[in-house]
């Protein structure tokens, strides 16, 4: 079998001792096993890397320019070696996450700053985007979805869930009304999204049934954001998570229209990693510390 990374070592411990014995000796090998490993190193460089005599061991100026060459090799696998095994306590690293931009704005990013200060030694690259990516091709440690999970070669954590509701401005309100019954939103403003959903229509609770009502869109967005932006500006009703609208909620940008009519349903939210036995320690770092910081609105 090829070991020609164990004919390298061989090699710079006897140029560090002197002689075959030496290095023998240090290597706990024999002075002929050491005298082999060289000659078959020099061999396959088709060089001269060491001058023998009687007494001592003398390097070429090819075997010193090799010899600095490997050295410093040999010194930068040690310390990525033992990095790795310092991280195995410590989580260090570049982190790559994915997420949506909802969720990254109203959620994500305000709980990275104690991340960030608990473990000073990860550093968090956030990418944001309502577009599904591969995490293989962004590189990514982790993606954060909304909704049905469709990838199955990954891990998924499940970091919790959030109902659907209806939502509109004040200002759209005053203008056109409140809607009462589901049956009113034939004649208020709509706003959806551009890409399909996995079911048609908004779903209503109407006695002990839910139904799936097909609305008229006067609006289509291609992100959650470009929706809720348009609802904040008095554009029309949104059909939206709650996380993504508590803050406008709170601050009285959105009101929820026809609650007795929620079916209850809502989405859930999933931390997806890539389907390894053992799980880098900065990538545990951040799904532990999202089960603990992690507090979405009821």
């Amino acid at each position: 079998m090829d070991n020609r990374l164990g004919d390298i070592e061989v090699f710079l411990a006897a140029a560090r001792a002197g002689s075959f014995a030496a290095a023998a000796k240090e290597l706990r090998l024999t002075p002929s096993a050491v005298s082999r490993s060289v000659a078959r190193l020099e061999a396959r460089l088709g060089v001269v890397l060491l001058r023998r005599t009687t007494r001592s061991l003398a390097l070429t100026v090819e075997g010193e320019t090799y010899r600095e060459r490997m050295a410093r090799l040999v010194a930068d696998m040690a310390e990525v070696e033992s990095g790795l095994g310092r991280e195995t306590q410590t989580p260090r690293g570049t982190l790559r996450v994915n997420a949506s931009v909802p969720f990254g704005t109203q959620c994500l990013l305000p709980l990275l700053p104690g991340f960030s200060a608990r473990y000073p030694h990860v550093l968090v690259d956030l990418a944001l985007s309502d577009a599904l990516v591969d995490l293989v091709e962004e590189r990514a440690d982790i993606a954060i979805r909304i909704g049905p999970l469709r990838d199955t070669r990954l891990r998924a954590k499940k970091l919790g869930h959030s109902k659907m509701l209806l939502v509109a401005s004040p200002s759209y309100l005053a203008r056109y009304g409140t809607p009462l019954t589901p049956d009113d939103l034939d004649t208020h403003r709509c706003l959806q999204f551009s890409f399909r959903r996995s079911v048609d229509g908004w779903p209503f609770r109407l006695g002990q049934r839910v139904v799936h009502r097909v609305v008229e869109s006067c609006f289509l967005g291609n992100s959650g954001d470009v929706v809720r932006l348009m609802a904040v500006a008095g554009g029309g009703i949104a059909r939206l998570s709650r996380f993504h609208v508590a803050g406008d909620l709170q601050g009285g940008r959105l009101v929820e229209v026809l609650a007795a009519y929620n079916p209850g349903d809502g989405e859930d939210i999933h931390a997806l990693y890539s389907a390894r036995d053992r799980l880098a320690p900065r990538v545990r770092a951040l799904l532990d510390y999202l089960d603990e910081a992690l507090i979405l609105p009821g």
